[in-house]
């Protein structure tokens, strides 16, 4: 403004003066709202037309609504952000519990260039009508983006193979891989890239199946040591008797029988890059002294050798065990436990973002459609929102399971709930969801299930729809996308529930 008023002629001041009078009534009668906060980020004015959006966000009136900082009453803005950098946020789209809206958000500045406020905008209040052929644009230019990523990472996943051509182990995942983008998800990834730029030991925790091996690929993968091996164990699935040969190795001549040009264990073969220990927990007492030893002085071993072999190997461990619990039962060391649980990342369980369900079904279907040769089913949204109802006691490898099943077993292209009820009782999943305690009525046990299946059906739809409001803020819009069905059919939903 202070340029733009040099260049006028003095006369011309306060003609500049009134054309920002009227733009700015302009702006407040022609948009569909308009508020304005000070640099404090305090709202100080609301004109008429957001009065209507004040019943969704919680206030009856403009009085009760103005003298709030904004990000407390209008979730997921961006004012903030404005009155901190000074720029501009000319187009966006906004959405929350009143709604998917178009805004705008412009600055207000001193003359000394200082900002000391901001105008807040709603240009349109349904883009979904307004905007349709830029929306149907953005949303095919995102399928193709997201199948270019889905393909990139596939790809990268087939060059990286477990060795290259020198013999040396290589991860396959990266956070591509991840599939997901419920809060829960980008959280676990977001910490797990801040982790990936640390060489300190990191701790993936939770149940089986919720992605701890792939994540522990990316975190490798992220980091650098990106170029060094991958190298894997699974403490669960080796012998006790040959888990310390396995970490340490064995000098040549050991013990009768063995090897005379002797065996490098896992410690050696992961020097330079990450080693990955799985199934941590159920480690035996007799190996995890030497195991903190190893991590504490950088040096192992080999069995039949007197002779200290230093490793640089980063490790990443993993347990779906409450290992709190164990230490406390005595049956894991304390010290190993805070040797490892320096970076610990909590994975979500699959029953704790419901909303990525479509996503991981559409890439786990073409991954399986990949290793078949034949084209994944299609499921209708029925069989979206059963599914989406389940407990997954598994996780995403149950829903896996679940779908090479449908893959198999229907002799249709198109999938409904019906097909996938069957596929459930056959495979027994719905026995293990109904008995989960979460699914059931509390107090009622078995009771829960001797009622007619079109009911529990309805529960189950109503848990999916549920989950898929709360996912998207209440945006019924947003939330039909998620569930793959149409916003009318979510509306008569809702209405039938209440």
């Amino acid at each position: 403004m202070p340029a733009l008023e040099s260049a006028l002629p003095p006369d011309a001041s306060s003609m500049l003066a009134l054309a920002a009078r009227s733009m700015f009534h302009l702006f407040s009668s022609m948009s569909q709202g308009m508020f304005l906060v000070d640099k404090a980020g305090t709202i100080v004015w609301v004109n008429e037309g957001y009065r209507r959006f004040l019943p969704a966000l919680g206030f009856s009136s403009i009085d009760e609504f103005q003298g709030h900082p904004v990000e407390e009453v209008i979730p997921n803005t961006l004012m903030r952000r404005v009155l901190e950098t000074g720029e501009p946020i000319l187009v966006d789209l906004l959405t929350n519990k009143a709604g998917t809206f178009v805004v705008s958000r412009i600055p207000l500045r001193e003359e000394d260039g200082r900002t000391i406020g901001a105008i807040g905008i709603v240009l349109f209040d349904q883009p979904e009508t307004t905007l349709k052929p830029l929306i149907e644009k953005f949303a095919l230019l995102q399928r193709d983006l997201d199948d270019a990523r889905r393909e990139l990472a596939s790809q990268r996943s087939r060059a990286l193979l477990h060795t290259d051509g020198s013999g040396q182990r290589r991860a396959k995942y990266t956070f591509a891989s991840f599939i997901g983008a419920s809060p829960a998800a980008l959280e676990v990834k977001r910490h797990a890239r801040r982790a990936a730029q640390s060489s300190s030991p990191v701790l993936l925790l939770g149940e089986t199946g919720t992605g701890k091996e792939l994540l522990a690929h990316a975190i490798h993968l992220a980091s650098a040591r990106a170029r060094g091996p991958f190298v894997s164990l699974n403490i669960a699935a080796v012998p006790d008797t040959l888990l310390e040969a396995e970490f340490f190795g064995v000098s040549p001549g050991a013990f009768t029988g063995a090897d005379r040009r002797g065996r490098d264990g896992k410690f050696k073969l992961a020097d330079g890059g990450t080693l990955f220990l799985d199934e941590i927990g159920d480690m035996p007492a007799a190996l995890q002294a030497k195991l903190l030893r190893a991590l504490q002085e950088g040096e192992i071993e080999p069995l039949g050798s007197n002779r200290l072999v230093p490793f640089d190997a980063r490790v990443i461990a993993a347990t779906s065990r409450d290992l709190p619990t164990l230490v406390r039962q005595g049956r894991f060391r304390e010290d190993l436990y805070y040797r490892l649980n320096v970076l610990p990342l909590k994975l979500p369980p699959l029953r704790e973002r419901r909303g990525d369900i479509p996503a991981l079904v559409e890439a786990l279907s073409e991954d399986l459609a990949h290793r078949s040769g034949e084209a994944p089913p299609e499921l209708m949204p029925d069989a979206l929102a059963l599914l989406a109802g389940q407990y997954w006691r598994g996780n995403i490898r149950e829903l896996r399971n679940v779908l090479e099943q449908l893959a198999m077993r229907s002799d249709s292209q198109r999938v409904d709930a019906a097909e996938v009820r069957r596929v459930l009782a056959e495979t027994g999943v719905e026995a293990i969801a109904a008995a989960a305690p979460p699914p059931a009525p509390e107090g009622q046990g078995h009771a829960a299930l001797l009622r007619p299946l079109a009911t529990q059906v309805a529960e189950l739809e109503g848990l999916a729809i549920a989950a898929a409001m709360a996912e998207t803020g209440g945006n019924k819009l947003a939330a039909a996308r998620l569930l793959g069905i149409s916003r009318a059919t979510l509306y008569g939903r809702l209405q039938g529930d209440t």
